[in-house]
């Protein structure tokens, strides 16, 4: 998600370290259109060092675009993984990391604008939730249970639409979502 807690390790240098990766790892976001972004990620089954690296790239590649979430199809990996951190790295602790997160309550409901790394320039005003119950695992494998209101259950709803194969643009209202998927192909056709 664009810029508009427990963790398996204590910061984000035991993850590096863990990992045994250099600290800036910065990854290309896919952009619309790419097809690991319209086609829904795979289940995690192994918690080791691939995946810890894993993580670094995604919280680096988050902060450097920089963007408040970072889901695993958006650096073109298609597995259940997220990263959050409404403070854009400005406060460690709010960093969250899940891997194979799911919804698993749902309440009350909301629409502000969203934009997204994979779809740069674009914005649109999807409804969420106002509340949810987000279940998943550590990169260590625990299990995590998080319950977010307002931007955070935002942007657990969007980050988890990526592992979905969904964008954004899939949740607004038809008329309003052919007029910018059309503007969206007429941009990325001549990108190319």
């Amino acid at each position: 998600m664009r810029l508009t807690p427990q963790r398996a390790c204590t910061s984000l240098t035991d993850v590096r370290e863990r990992a045994a990766v250099t600290p800036m790892s910065v990854r290309p976001i896919l952009k619309f259109g790419e097809p690991v972004l319209h086609t829904p990620a795979e289940t995690v089954g192994t918690f080791d060092d691939r995946l810890a690296g894993l993580f670094v790239d995604m919280v680096d590649t988050m902060y450097a675009a920089p963007g408040i979430g970072l889901a695993a199809p958006q650096i073109g990996v298609p597995l259940r993984a997220i990263v959050v951190d409404l403070s854009v790295g400005e406060d460690p602790a709010q960093l969250i990391q899940l891997v194979n997160p799911e919804l698993v309550e749902r309440d009350g409901s909301q629409r502000h604008d969203e934009g997204c790394l994979s779809v740069p320039g674009f914005e649109g005003a999807p409804p969420r939730p106002e509340r949810v119950v987000v279940k998943g695992r550590s990169i260590g494998g625990d299990e995590r249970t998080y319950t977010a209101t307002g931007l955070l259950a935002r942007a657990f709803c969007h980050e988890i639409d990526h592992l979905d194969g969904l964008l954004f643009v899939d949740r607004l209202s038809p008329l309003r979502r052919d007029l910018l998927k059309r503007r969206l192909r007429k941009r990325f056709r001549h990108e190319d």
